[in-house]
């Protein structure tokens, strides 16, 4: 049964009860518009704007999980320079922050995994890992002249200070070149469904894939491997292979596990433009696995 009081109190000292900023309001605002063109999707259906919305989707997807996530913030292969910036141009398209917020953020949660310096971790509550964390500026940086501290490599490159200060303005030219070619129907699919789909399956990384799923390795957090966000997240909802291997290329060791960031990843090695590919090697997967056993039988003991 819940308790409204406790539920209530809660949303109020989260949500209502603490002091926004201007970027907290910003993207709160970003948000709710983009889930009400989602919510308009089935009075503008149009066969055109819903493969567009596909294709978006598969752009701008592999745009965060190759370019943000794998290549910037765990340096897990290297592009060519011209091709490392088109892959993160696309995930700027998604509508999730620059690439330096984000691999910020992604470092850090990394580094303080499932604690309390965490920026989205489920011990804080799920709706604050799903969600609310992208709403409270203080969360996730603490302060002004914490934020970006991490990511120097980056900083360095004016691409990248570009893209910072202008990332909402390339979807917003998306959002119009979409309505000057289908209408309607292309901007509620193409920006609309496309982007509140994806923002969900990234954001159900942080949330889902630290409640519910299988851990496979023992990581010393909450990380977990699931496989609808597995699907929905290009291969990323293999999390507790990733937690286990951070600096892998790959996430879905098993044949099963489908990856499609993986496979994208492996046919730029196979026509020489991804280098440097990190994988766990067998010896480093089997000494994980005995880590996992010793840890097991200390616990059955205790």
């Amino acid at each position: 049964m819940i308790d409204w009081d406790r539920w209530l109190v809660k949303w109020h000292v989260e949500f209502l009860g603490r002091q926004w900023n201007f970027v907290d309001l910003a993207t709160l605002a970003g948000l709710v518009y983009l889930h009400y063109l989602a919510v308009l999707a089935p009075f503008y259906f149009t066969w055109p704007a819903f493969w567009s919305a596909v294709a978006l989707y598969y752009i701008s997807g592999v745009g965060v999980t190759l370019s943000f996530h794998r290549n910037l913030s765990h340096k897990s292969f290297k592009l060519p320079k011209w091709l490392e910036y088109f892959f993160a141009y696309c995930g700027v398209l998604s509508f999730q922050r620059s690439p330096l917020e984000w691999v910020s953020i992604h470092r850090a949660h990394h580094q303080y995994t499932d604690t309390w310096n965490d920026p989205h971790s489920p011990i804080r509550g799920l709706w604050f890992s799903h969600i609310g964390w992208a709403l409270d500026y203080r969360t996730r940086f603490g302060s002004y002249e914490a934020r970006l501290k991490n990511v120097a490599d980056l900083k360095s490159q004016a691409y990248y200070r570009f893209l910072h200060y202008t990332y909402p303005l390339h979807s917003v030219a998306l959002g119009v070149l979409l309505y000057t070619k289908g209408g309607m129907p292309f901007l509620v699919w193409g920006m609309g469904v496309r982007t509140v789909l994806f923002l969900h399956a990234v954001f159900g990384i942080n949330s889902i894939c630290h409640t519910w799923g299988q851990q496979v390795w023992d990581t010393g957090d909450l990380s977990k491997n699931n496989w609808l966000i597995g699907l929905m997240a290009h291969g990323e909802g293999w999390h507790n292979n990733h937690h286990a291997f951070e600096y892998s290329a790959q996430h879905g060791f098993e044949w099963w596990q489908i990856d499609i960031t993986w496979y994208l990843i492996r046919f730029l090695q196979a026509v020489g433009l991804a280098t440097d590919v990190k994988l766990p090697t067998e010896t480093q997967k089997k000494r994980r696995a005995l880590c996992n056993k010793i840890n097991e039988e200390s616990l059955k003991q205790k």
